[in-house]
């Protein structure tokens, strides 16, 4: 069996690692933004729409799985994979880590929109963003905060939007996994009085969780996105792979 691992997170490539040493042929899928896996499998880097999309790749070359193991908000690669399997007639498997769960000791609330997130944020002083990209136009919106002193904004890469105007925005370049006295002294070092998140799940992102539990600290995350249905759903790694071996 040929897969095409959709990838880009710790867990597909755990799980690459784990399919080449049972022999299997995996080709490994990343669009490249952060970092490139050291794994000894052909690994394209880029996404698909520069060599004719992914359905037209699938059939070209053969392969017989998609495997969407992407981040649990990359909506629109998961939702391709789910059409692209459908026109070239293969099947798709999907594991997404499972999401955080909030215990009785957390303060979280969650939203489904910008807007939404505009409203929560009202009357915080320095909100840290540590859920992904935003536009210009939304850290505007969130710059004109009364209260607001500074937007801690933190990205695994180079932020998208020029926001060089936006005086009260302090970016800050990290890559996970981090660790719980980091994020505490980043935390307690800008006086972040609000925390703003994906619900990424996995170990690599949740310190911040913790600390924010530890002082009090409410935390805003963005609900995960709808997906297309796959044809199976896996809650582990190792039945993931148990079902590819049982497949070959």
């Amino acid at each position: 069996m040929t897969v095409l691992l959709l990838g880009g997170t710790a867990d597909a490539r755990r799980l690459c690692d784990r399919l080449i040493t049972l022999n299997v042929d995996v080709i490994y899928s990343i669009a490249g933004l952060v970092r490139t896996p050291d794994l000894d499998c052909q690994i394209l880097i880029g996404g698909f729409s520069q060599i004719g999309g992914l359905t037209q790749y699938v059939k070209e070359n053969g392969i017989e799985l998609i495997l969407d193991v992407t981040h649990p908000y990359a909506q629109k690669m998961s939702n391709q994979a789910v059409v692209s399997a459908k026109e070239a007639e293969v099947p798709v498997w999907r594991f997404h880590r499972p999401a955080w769960v909030a215990t009785d000791k957390d303060d979280w609330h969650f939203y489904r929109n910008f807007d939404e997130l505009v409203t929560l944020l009202k009357g915080y002083s320095a909100p840290l963003l540590s859920a992904g990209q935003f536009r210009l136009d939304e850290l505007a919106r969130l710059h004109t905060g009364d209260k607001l002193l500074k937007l801690v904004w933190r990205t695994a890469v180079v932020p998208k939007s020029d926001y060089g105007k936006l005086t009260k925005v302090h970016w800050v370049k990290a890559i996970g996994p981090f660790l719980y006295q980091d994020e505490k002294i980043l935390i307690q070092t800008h006086d972040i009085d609000v925390i703003v998140s994906k619900n990424s799940g996995g170990s690599s992102t949740s310190a911040k969780l913790q600390v924010a539990q530890d002082l009090g600290l409410k935390v805003l995350i963005l609900e995960r996105p709808k997906l297309s249905e796959p044809n199976r759903v896996f809650d582990s790694l190792i039945e993931c792979a148990g079902a590819i071996m049982r497949n070959q």
